[in-house]
């Protein structure tokens, strides 16, 4: 066992850690690799430190965290625009009289029409709900519906809207 130097800790925990033939393996494998060789002052703080800010390991490791919600199921529908899926297709080249950078994309669950709005990637919320209203809710407005929105999508914040419009 050797009496280790700060400038030795981190060539001794690439070793036994980091390469190849390590195999970045779990905390207590790993730590009995270092017992054998090597010692110094608060050690196994300074290694757990080290395999929690290890990339590689985090990404391999299972998630951690809250987990997601359960999916509402949503029953079968019998008219036509009843329910819509609605994602963005974000980061295209510019195109356009606007320079549009990206697409909302809305699917009839009924019929599985879509609807391709161009629109850009920097749109907030109240922009986004104005497109819609403009370009979906007004072509059904003769009828009284009601409409559900379901988007899984991060790039805006949505969940599940449930919209009633009324002539």
């Amino acid at each position: 066992m050797v009496l280790c130097s700060r400038m030795l800790i981190d060539t001794i925990l690439l070793e036994c850690h980091d390469k190849i033939y390590s195999g970045h393996l779990s905390e207590d494998r790993t730590m009995e690799r270092i017992k054998t060789c090597a010692w110094w002052k608060s050690w196994r703080k300074y290694f757990i430190e080290y395999c929690h800010s290890c990339d590689r390991c985090q990404k391999a490791n299972k998630a951690t965290g809250k987990r997601f919600g359960l999916m509402i199921h949503i029953q079968e529908q019998s008219t036509p625009w009843e329910v819509v899926h609605m994602d963005w297709v974000i980061a295209l080249p510019p195109g356009g009289d606007k320079s549009y950078n990206a697409c909302l994309v809305i699917v009839d669950r009924y019929s599985k029409t879509p609807m391709l709005l161009p629109c850009n990637k920097d749109d907030t919320a109240m922009d986004t709900a104005l497109l819609i209203w403009d370009r979906v809710i007004s072509i059904l407005v003769s009828l009284k519906i009601s409409l559900v929105i379901e988007t899984q999508n991060s790039h805006q914040p949505y969940g599940l809207i449930y919209i009633s419009v009324w002539v």
